[in-house]
């Protein structure tokens, strides 16, 4: 047989062909775009950090949602920031909390769209760390009723998805318990089942108000070398009752989803965080990547290493770019 015997090239000679083929597909149904809650009205005040994103008030957050509806977006995943905080996190628990007001204001404007929120305290308490601190040290069991608390708390304002991003042992049974028991059995619990302790944070950390004020997290948060200890996670967030699993970050961790993607039968999703967003803008902002090409790729690799559902401050874009 005359070399060469195979010609690959055949299927990629035009862009109708290669479509025609191509083995992953990425479509705005499979993201979840994130978004920072504040207390007031008609507030929308740019985060420095993440070009493109806001703090919203309730109102603005119910018109931003509009449009992200509008752009087929699967759904929302609402950040509170506190008017006031406090050792316990006080607010994250009030039904007239922040992220609260903004999924009501968000649901009566939106038919189709998910609401999902963020379980967690550390934008709520005053020294940032994500459960409750005694003597230097952040307590995982007692932290559980809060969060438990938290949850309910915005199954009850309408939220359709809980996210538990707080890393406690634990904290996967008590939220669902909690729910259930409060009569939110249909509610969706996806986990942060995998959440490393990552550089790629600092945007957020920002735009949340949420730098711990002492220490840091890697005493909860799982350390950037380990993959079979995500195993280890993911697998009991499973047995407590998670429907789906989360891997975050996402770029530096692409091997974790795949193997994620492997190990268990429920949805898989990453979150493509906000320092690989930052990184985008700023390259973008001097020239120096292609920002639609760029984000396609890094979307779809995430997606091609095995993830049902992405996060990414990237969806608005993504889904203009594909209509």
């Amino acid at each position: 047989m005359p070399f060469p015997a195979e010609r690959p090239r055949r299927l990629r000679r035009t862009e109708r062909l290669r479509g025609l083929v191509r083995e992953t597909r990425l479509v705005p149904g499979q993201l979840l775009y994130p978004m920072f809650v504040v207390p007031g009205a008609g507030v929308r005040r740019e985060i420095p950090s993440l070009p493109g994103c806001f703090h919203l008030s309730a109102d603005e957050a119910a018109r931003e949602a509009r449009e992200i509806e509008a752009l087929g977006i699967a759904g929302v995943i609402l950040f509170g920031l506190p008017a006031h905080k406090d050792p316990v996190g006080s607010e994250a628990g009030s039904d007239d909390g922040v992220v609260q007001r903004a999924i009501g204001a968000i649901r009566a404007e939106c038919r189709e769209l998910l609401v999902a929120t963020d379980v967690c305290l550390c934008e709520y308490t005053n020294h940032g760390h994500c459960g409750l601190v005694d003597a230097g040290e952040v307590r995982n069991d007692p932290t559980l009723e809060l969060l438990a608390r938290m949850a309910v708390s915005h199954a009850r304002a309408g939220a359709h998805i809980v996210a538990p991003s707080d890393m406690m042992d634990g904290r996967v049974a008590a939220i669902r318990r909690g729910l259930d028991a409060a009569g939110f059995a249909d509610a969706i619990l996806l986990a942060y089942a995998a959440k490393y302790a990552s550089a790629f944070y600092g945007p957020f950390r920002e735009a949340a108000d949420s730098t711990p004020q002492f220490g840091d997290r890697r005493s909860y948060q799982m350390d950037a070398a380990n993959a079979r200890e995500a195993l280890r996670e993911v697998r009991l967030d499973v047995e407590e009752g998670a429907d789906i699993v989360m891997v975050k970050p996402a770029l530096a961790y692409l091997d974790v989803i795949g193997r994620v993607r492997e190990a268990v039968d429920r949805p898989v999703a990453a979150y493509n965080v906000s320092g690989e967003y930052a990184m985008v803008k700023a390259a973008a902002a001097r020239g120096w990547v292609d920002e639609r090409a760029i984000v396609t790729e890094i979307l779809t690799s995430v997606k091609r290493a095995g993830a049902d559902v992405i996060i990414s401050y990237h969806a608005k874009d993504f889904a203009r770019w594909a209509a």
